[in-house]
């Protein structure tokens, strides 16, 4: 329960760090942060939980993390859907926070997208969805290279947590323009539920593909990993 408590607590500050951002600050008149505050937003939110709750949970945050790290042998299959279920939850509770919060200035308007992920009409950048399913499978898989790399045994595992949050940030530079960035499950349905239909209809992709690279991440990280120094 403290494991799972923890992946609530932490899911729940990124969607609200990172979504936060990109709905409160990043068109701010006069001072918003734009595309590389909302990518450094959710690299922090990453870093700061990794310290946090890292020693409690290995703080996942995401389901295709969980999955990765179980294809990978680094994580039992039976506490696969107490930590999805918690970081859903914890998903969906942030995003209802942060609805009220936003909805709490003139104009608000959660068809504009409400940081939600999408492709074709809903892609930032208009790309389509054949783009939008190759880019979330990359980045996810070499999110997972880079957690399994900088968290194994051989690593310096005190500087783990800047490495993955520096990661996070890099992958939302690459791809905010594409999807609005994913590489999370949790992260994408705790916003397109208040988004409305237009982001549920696309919410598919946004489980499918970080998955497939979560697990694909962990298999290129055991083909690269040698067996002995």
């Amino acid at each position: 329960m403290k494991q799972t408590g923890a992946e609530f607590i932490g899911t729940f500050w990124l969607v609200l760090g990172g979504c936060g951002s990109a709905v409160l600050a990043a068109a701010f008149p006069g001072l918003g942060i734009g595309l590389l505050g909302v990518s450094l937003a959710f690299g922090l939110t990453v870093l700061t939980m990794a310290f946090a709750i890292g020693p409690i949970s290995g703080c996942h945050l995401n389901p295709a993390v969980s999955v990765g790290l179980w294809a990978a042998g680094r994580f039992p299959a039976n506490k696969l859907l107490p930590y999805i279920v918690a970081q859903v939850l914890g998903a969906i509770v942030a995003g209802g926070v942060l609805y009220v919060i936003a909805s709490g200035a003139p104009g608000f308007d959660v068809a504009k997208g409400f940081a939600s992920n999408g492709y074709g009409l809903r892609s930032p950048g208009g790309y389509s969805m054949l783009a939008g399913l190759v880019c979330e499978v990359v980045m996810t898989a070499f999110f997972l290279v880079i957690i399994l790399g900088s968290t194994d045994g051989r690593a310096s595992a005190q500087f783990a947590p800047i490495a993955i949050g520096l990661a996070l940030t890099l992958i939302h530079l690459i791809s905010i323009p594409v999807t609005n960035t994913s590489v999370n499950p949790a992260r994408s349905t705790g916003v397109a539920i208040y988004a409305g239909a237009a982001a549920l209809e696309q919410l598919w992709l946004f489980w499918v593909a970080p998955i497939v690279g979560a697990c694909l991440g962990a298999q290129i990280f055991k083909a690269i990993r040698p067996t002995e120094i």
